[in-house]
Formats: structure tokens, sequence, C-alpha cells
């Protein structure tokens, strides 16, 4: 980044409120040496900053100081633009119909050698959003909940379970063409994340009592030790999981080991993908996941062998 580029960057962050210098250095991939230097700069042209010491301090500018409006270059408005396209791949946002508008708005104002650069880049880059038919008109709310830090109280139906839950809303995200919900359930007394497709009348409702209980002093879910060889075509499968991804090690070109923990909530979970996976894995250990792997095998030879068994004979 050209040093007046980053002189505007630092102006455009100050604007948006109090930064420290390293906060500075960290956005912009700088030294934070770097950073007082631009600062220096930015007040022998004039530009109004003002610095505080303290746990709180950082630079701001002077109350009422404003840049005027700026055009995107060309990186920008790709980067800005290839965010919005990644969006659309979700088949229900809170921005339905705002994220078509802004793209829309970005490429009117974009001085058409500009958007000459760019259109064939972005006719080359995708976000990969796996395609779910679903709706979720209560998203939005689930966000205002999060921010507000609210309990609610929601009906989640899992793969084993239909029931009503009290929730603590913690983080909202997407991934793998879903919306999730982190949150903390006084139902089970641990975090826990939700699909928010599967959740049905929130209703916001009163902290319950136990939420003064210090987070210390909550019981904490068994921690499961998972270690697992993987095939090339098994690891395929598993390397975008957020549990394994990051935790697999090549062995050689035709074997993986995966190494990692999963809090004891998510057992089925563990013993649903292994055992979905078949022969392009083998579980090493715990010595429990390989016996209930080993379990719903016999408990589908079972039923195979029975069929042929009732067959009649030609």
């Amino acid at each position: 980044m050209k040093k007046m580029d980053r002189l505007m960057a630092i102006v455009m962050a100050l604007q948006q409120g109090s930064q420290t210098a390293s906060m500075l250095a960290e956005k912009l991939e700088v030294s934070r040496r770097t950073i007082l230097r631009d600062i220096q700069a930015l007040s022998e042209i004039g530009v109004p900053l003002a610095a505080a010491s303290g746990p709180n301090g950082g630079y701001s500018l002077m109350e009422g100081f404003q840049l005027p409006p700026l055009q995107l270059s060309p990186r920008e408005a790709l980067c800005v633009l290839f965010a919005l396209q990644g969006l659309t791949g979700y088949t229900d946002t809170p921005f339905n119909v705002e994220r078509w508008m802004v793209m829309d708005k970005i490429r009117s104002i974009l001085p058409q050698d500009t958007a000459r650069q760019i259109n064939p880049l972005l006719e080359r880059m995708e976000v990969e959003v796996p395609k779910r038919i679903y709706r979720i008109p209560h998203l939005e709310l689930l966000l205002e909940m999060a921010a507000s830090g609210s309990w609610i109280s929601v009906f989640y139906q899992s793969m084993n379970h239909r029931r009503s839950l009290v929730v603590k809303p913690l983080k909202i995200f997407a991934a793998h063409g879903f919306w999730y919900c982190d949150c903390y359930s006084m139902t089970h007394g641990e975090e826990r994340r939700l699909r928010v497709d599967r959740m049905r009348d929130i209703t916001e409702i009163q902290p319950p009592a136990e939420e003064a209980v210090p987070e210390a002093n909550r019981p904490e879910s068994p921690v499961i030790h998972i270690r697992a060889k993987l095939t090339y075509k098994g690891m395929l499968r598993v390397e975008r999981d957020e549990h394994v991804g990051e935790r697999m090690e090549q062995i050689n070109d035709e074997c993986w080991l995966a190494d990692f923990h999963l809090p004891g909530s998510e057992w089925e979970w563990a013993v649903q993908l292994f055992y979905s996976l078949g022969l392009e894995a083998e579980v090493l250990m715990p010595d429990a996941l390989r016996s209930e792997i080993r379990h719903r095998a016999n408990q589908l030879l079972s039923r195979y062998e029975q069929t042929f068994a009732e067959e009649p004979k030609p």
C-alpha cells in the first residue's frame, strides 16, 4: 500500500472512532512504528488529531472533521462486489433486497474504466456456496436478540429431538449454505450450535436466574479426543469441516491422520460422520466410537441378512 493510500485509510478508520497505533498497524498490515510516522505526517499536513493515553486511549479526529466522499479504486470495488456476490449465494438472508440494490448502486457510480477492469475478474471469481432451499423469516429477529444480549425461548428440531429450549444467542454466522446460531443453552447447561432454519416460535423472555452463576462454576461438557486415518476421498469429504479440517496431517500420498477434540455434545455428530465415511476412514480412538460404529454396521448387516433370508429361493 502506498503511503498516501495508507494515510487516507488511517483517517477513514479514525472517522469510525478512536484507534490505537497497534490496532491501525494490524488493520493495515504494517509496523506500529510506521503508523506513528504516518500519524506525525497527518498532523503536519493539518489533519486535526487528538491523542489520549491510558487503557482506553488512542488516536481520534477532532469533532466535526470529515473527509469528502472518496471514489473506490478498482481493487476496492472488486473487493466489495466480490463479497456481495458471495452473499447472493444464500437462499435467504436479512438483506435479500439490499444485497442486489447495493451491487447495482456500486456499479452505477463506477467509472467506465474501473468497470472494464473488474468485470472480467468478477466473472471468473466465485464464493462457492452450496444451494439450499429454505426460508428463515426469523433470522433478522434472531440477529436483534443476539445484538441486545436477550434470552429467548425457541422450539428446535434437531436430528434426534424436537423440543423447546431456553437459550441466549451469542453469534449468528453463515457457513456451508446454512445460517447458524452459537448460543448458551440453559436447557443443556452449555454452549450449543443450532441451525437457524430448524428454529421455530422464537420469543424473548426474562433472563433466567441461573444466568448469575459464574461461567467458571457451570458444568463443562466432557471432551472427546478422536484420532482417525482417512483415505484421500475421505479427506476430501471432511477437509471443510470446522472440527476436522485444520486438524489433518498427511502421512503419505494415500493416507491422512485426523487428530482433534470435540465437546461431548457432538458425540452423535461424530458417530454419524465416521459411520457415513465407511471404508474411507478408520477410527483409531476412542474405543467407544469404534464400538458404536461397529454396532450400527451390525444393525445394518442384520437388516439385509434378514431380507435375503426371507426371499424365496429359486
